[in-house]
């Protein structure tokens, strides 16, 4: 024990300290937002498994634009990242001005074709005639999240770049009492509220959501944030900035819409084995997210962290932060993998489900707690090594070919054609991070991700 302390140089625990800093209301927010979605699921699955089902499927054009969004910031985060490190504020408002303006046009499109073709778009990933009736509703009336997702997300990134990570934590907190309330009392009818059954979950979180962007503008604009100044300098960019950041953002954003649509892939085919089967599917996931979320938020502060010291010019630096910010993602893999192994039991007893659904979900549990520090490593490569340095291009490539090539064929033979159960499927698919994970391991290890994209912008 005492060597290792000796190993700890004064250094490393400056590190560590802003690691936690950074990380830490990271992890909060992240698992505030995926708290919301479990007490969602957990509120609705006692309504029924079918409706369950319903949510789980309607939300799907939701994810994949949340996707998008998460993709788009990703590649502009690493900017905005390196020039607080230069601590040029001015670029850092007009790369989140250019993000702001993208995501905003792309919120238009996906508003468009949910709130005026809502049963074209849920026929995507069902057939089921029962779940397509109850969830065209959902998805055109909840279509105006696209709308202010579309400022919020930018906002966020903006945020977390210049390392006021409490700040989007908070806002979060707020925003899921105010969803679970909402959704509490309209799904049941409480408190003479009308009974909407799954509508209650649209309502509760489009009005959260308003309010969370509500509060945002607050705190940035009214309050005179260091991100404030008047509108101007945020769309003052000139084409030589945009069309740089785009080079960045794109294999970002491709990187992260083709995972989405994986993934909604992966539950199209999971859909189509039956209700109980995706209901399952469902619970299993959104339990796993709660676990995962801390490893993906160190993974964040990856990108934060080793962007500022690239845009510093302190290459060095970069690779030592990285290193050892990897090895905290890789214990608390682990450690998150173990807990939930141990505690999911308990979980799966909160939904209403039926014998079967608690044995589906528990089968898929084990899978993902033994591949969840596989997915957590490759996670941090992708979101954050290789997006701080600017190598995007490389992540796009070997996420798109592992889900598209490897992933998605398993899931629709292995489910429609072999018929194997569902969590059979699942552990098949696991196998896809496995492949990425030694991919990115040795792009790591080449040090070719290890750059400085601003040293020549004025």
């Amino acid at each position: 024990m005492r060597r290792l302390t000796e190993r700890i140089t004064p250094e490393d625990r400056i590190l560590y300290r802003k690691i936690f800093r950074v990380a830490m209301p990271i992890a909060l927010q992240s698992l505030i937002a995926t708290s919301l979605s479990l007490v969602d699921n957990i509120l609705i699955g006692r309504v029924g498994e079918t409706e369950l089902s319903v949510v789980g499927l309607s939300t799907q054009i939701f994810f994949i634009f949340w996707m998008v969004l998460f993709g788009w910031t990703g590649g502009t985060i690493t900017y905005m990242a390196q020039f607080f490190g230069k601590k040029d504020m001015a670029n850092l408002r007009r790369v989140a001005g250019i993000s702001i303006a993208v995501c905003f046009s792309v919120g238009v499109l996906f508003f468009a074709a949910c709130a005026f073709f809502p049963g074209h778009v849920i026929r995507i990933f069902t057939d089921i005639p029962e779940v397509i009736e109850l969830g065209t509703p959902l998805i055109r009336y909840g279509s105006v999240v696209f709308l202010v997702w579309s400022i919020t997300v930018p906002l966020t990134a903006a945020l977390k770049s210049t390392q006021q990570t409490k700040i989007p934590m908070m806002i979060s907190a707020v925003s899921l009492c105010v969803s679970t309330f909402l959704t509490l009392i309209l799904i049941y009818g409480f408190l003479g509220a009308p009974r909407l059954g799954v509508m209650g979950v649209c309502v509760g979180i489009v009005v959260s959501r308003c309010l969370e962007l509500s509060l945002y503008l607050i705190v940035i604009f009214a309050k005179r944030n260091i991100l404030s100044a008047p509108l101007r300098e945020f769309f003052s960019w000139d084409r030589a900035l945009f069309f740089m950041v785009v080079k960045n953002a794109v294999p970002t954003t491709a990187n992260e819409t083709m995972w989405g649509l994986g993934i909604a892939m992966y539950n199209a085919a999971f859909g189509r084995i039956g209700v109980t089967e995706f209901a399952a599917c469902q619970a299993a996931y959104t339990i796993h997210n709660i676990f995962s979320i801390v490893c993906f938020s160190v993974g964040e502060a990856l990108l934060i962290l080793v962007g500022e010291r690239l845009g510093a010019d302190d290459l060095e630096g970069a690779k030592r932060t990285a290193s050892k910010i990897l090895g905290i993602v890789a214990v608390v893999g682990l450690c998150a993998g173990g807990l939930l192994f141990l505690t999911s039991r308990f979980i799966v007893q909160l939904f209403g489900f039926t014998p079967l659904g608690i044995h589906y979900t528990l089968l898929i549990l084990i899978v993902y707690s033994a591949f969840l520090v596989v997915k957590a490593l490759a996670g941090a490569f992708i979101v954050g090594v290789l997006r701080a340095g600017g190598d995007t291009r490389f992540a796009m490539v070997t996420e798109i070919c592992t889900v598209w090539l490897y992933g998605v064929p398993c899931a629709f033979f292995f489910a429609l054609y072999a018929h194997l159960p569902v969590h059979l499927v699942i552990l098949i698919v696991q196998f896809e991070e496995v492949i990425k994970l030694l991919i990115l391991w040795r792009r790591y290890r080449s040090g070719k991700w290890v750059k400085d994209l601003v040293k020549d912008i004025v």
